[in-house]
């Protein structure tokens, strides 16, 4: 397949603000793509292949402007200013080469199998000479390629694609082209057990929709992890679970998916990122703690007090991510314990069509509590005050609260759903609301005053999942530092679009639109209905959506949680209902 058909797409996608029609372009593009298929839904990601195999290009900005301008000719302080102008490195290469005579360029025509190729090359190239290799080969693509096409490869190489599109929209257009609407669901099961789009791609396109029912959780292979809906308090709690819940501590650490196959031991981030580099302590007390052959373990990775044995908040346990240098050091500050609360695989068995009550039983019994690896701690009971002294006990123990898990025999682990079968209780509401919601910035607008000349406020929404699109909840503009709002702008020019994202909806205009990634904690007085916004629109009153008053940042900026995490609308608007009812009380 030409990369110019695929380029040709990408600039409808970008263009479109209708929905519908990105997803029926994303169709028409899946539908040619051929044996080209499962590299080109790589590519639509911006990655090269799934994110728990961690290739990367290794290629900074430093080295695309090296590569443009022995191609362009151009000197690199020259480029390095545009690109601070322009604010997209994609935006810089296709001006930049647009310029350049054509007669000077040798244009062969890119495909998807050769550009893959290519960035492959540059992912394996490490040591001394690497940086040169890379360089050259970026030349190549510079000159092989279209202006367009190049624009698209370098945004690829920094994992900023700006299409605007998540993996669930992806795998429904997958779905529409290769196979139907009845084959949805359960493609959607296989992709949240099995997240490798490419595969999942190559057997919707064989027609394979056979194997496709069979996927479940595979050691070694990451799974989208199960979350949970959330209630305003304990009884609106047991009024939803009718065959009975038990309640488990919510605690404030790293969720982590432990893997074990023989002697290999693999630890994944909710995101399905391989972060196993980063707890060798964990991996060795694998080997000590569980005798089992295979097994898929889900739970809380929390940060404790060596001396004191009181548990430390997420942001703690967030200091030794990412950390190559004085890991050694860290384990010993920042000690781990992981609390488990489900397990999904055993010794060749699949357990999350299983109840949830079982599950817990086998978990129970397949390893012994330590330092390292406790079980959860959980209340079975049906008794209002029992469970309410539980829940405080949560809050006081350093715990945000509690997740009541229904006990019923249809409550199996649903691989990326969020449902009624988990429950999150973290603070009962007032007439204010005093929980945080994470919200997904869509837009900003230019500050004022001593904010002038950087972002001075966001257009945040909510994340709707039954339509895939972010609706609009609050302008925020409050809660930040100066020295945030430096890194917020920069960080946000990088995802600056000329129109709205089709996912958007939004009825305010802001001064520059954003794709929807970055996912902050923010805090609110109460929501209210808002002629204005769209957080569940028409759904409380008809020309109405919903609001949250007084919003602000709490400084907490979400790098672990994806656009699709973000707050739901249903939430919001089962915390509005519950606000409602607990003030006409």
């Amino acid at each position: 397949m030409k990369f110019s058909e695929v380029t040709r797409s990408f600039d409808e996608l970008s263009n479109t603000t209708k929905r519908l029609e990105l997803g029926s372009i994303l169709v028409e593009l899946l539908k040619k793509a051929g044996d080209d298929l499962k590299i080109l839904v790589y590519l639509i990601q911006g990655k090269l292949a799934p994110d728990y195999l961690g290739i990367e290009t290794g290629v900074s900005e430093k080295i695309i402007i090296k590569a443009l301008s022995a191609v362009s000719g151009t000197h690199e302080t020259v480029l390095g200013k545009r690109l601070v102008k322009e604010g997209d490195i994609g935006e810089l290469v296709e001006s930049v080469l647009s310029e350049k005579k054509q007669a000077s360029l040798e244009i062969r025509e890119l495909t998807v199998k050769s550009v893959h190729e290519s960035l492959l090359k540059l992912s394996q190239s490490k040591g001394k000479g690497s940086i040169e290799l890379k360089i050259n080969t970026l030349k190549s693509i510079f000159i092989s390629g279209t202006p367009t096409d190049s624009k698209y490869i370098a945004r690829i190489i920094e994992g900023k694609l700006r299409l605007g599109i998540a993996d669930s929209t992806i795998v429904d257009a997958l779905t529409l082209a290769f196979a139907s609407k009845e084959d949805q669901q359960a493609v959607d099961t296989a992709y949240n057990f099995h997240p490798d789009i490419g595969y999942i791609a190559e057997l919707l396109r064989k027609g394979d929709i056979t194997t496709i029912r069979t996927i479940g959780p595979e050691p070694l292979v990451p799974f989208k992890v199960m979350l949970a809906e959330r209630l305003p308090n304990i009884r609106a709690i047991m009024e939803k679970m009718e065959s009975g819940a038990a309640f488990e501590y919510k605690y404030d650490g790293l969720r982590t998916q432990i893997h074990k196959s023989g002697n290999e031991i693999k630890i994944f981030s909710r995101g399905t990122e391989d972060v196993t580099g980063q707890f060798p302590d964990i991996v060795r007390a694998m080997h000590d703690t569980f005798q089992c052959d295979t097994c898929i373990l889900d739970g809380e990775s929390v940060p404790y007090n060596p001396d004191t044995g009181e548990l430390y908040p997420f942001q703690v346990v967030s200091q030794r991510r990412g950390r190559k240098y004085d890991l050694g050091e860290k384990q010993n500050e920042i000690p781990i314990t992981v609390f488990l609360f489900d397990i999904l695989y055993l010794n060749g068995k699949t357990l999350a069509g299983m109840p949830y009550s079982e599950r817990r039983t086998i978990l129970e019994k397949t390893f012994t509590e330590g330092q390292s690896f406790k079980l959860a701690r959980r209340l079975i009971s049906s008794d209002e005050e029992e469970i309410k002294s539980f829940f405080n006990q949560s809050i006081d123990d350093g715990c945000e609260g509690v997740v009541a898990k229904s006990m019923g025999e249809t409550s199996i682990y649903r691989a990326g759903a969020r449902g009624w079968l988990w429950i999150k209780l973290k603070k009962d509401y007032q007439a204010e609301l005093s929980d945080t919601l994470d919200l997904v910035a869509v837009g900003a607008f230019g500050g004022q005053g001593r904010r002038k000349g950087r972002y001075g406020a966001l257009l945040m929404a909510s994340y709707n999942q039954d339509n895939d699109t972010f609706e609009t909840i609050c302008k925020l503009g409050s809660g930040f530092t100066d020295e945030f709002l430096i890194s917020m702008s920069k960080t946000l020019s990088e995802e600056t679009v000329e129109s709205r994202p089709a996912r958007v909806v939004s009825n305010i205009e802001p001064d520059v639109w954003l794709n929807p990634r970055m996912v902050m904690e923010i805090i609110a007085a109460e929501i209210t209905v808002s002629p204005v916004h769209t957080c569940a629109f028409g759904l409380v009153e008809k020309s109405s959506g919903l609001a949250i008053r007084f919003p602000r940042f709490n400084g907490m900026v979400r790098d672990d949680k994806k656009p699709e995490d973000a707050t739901t609308t249903s939430e919001i608007l089962e915390m509005f209902l519950s606000q409602k009812k607990t003030v006409s009380d």
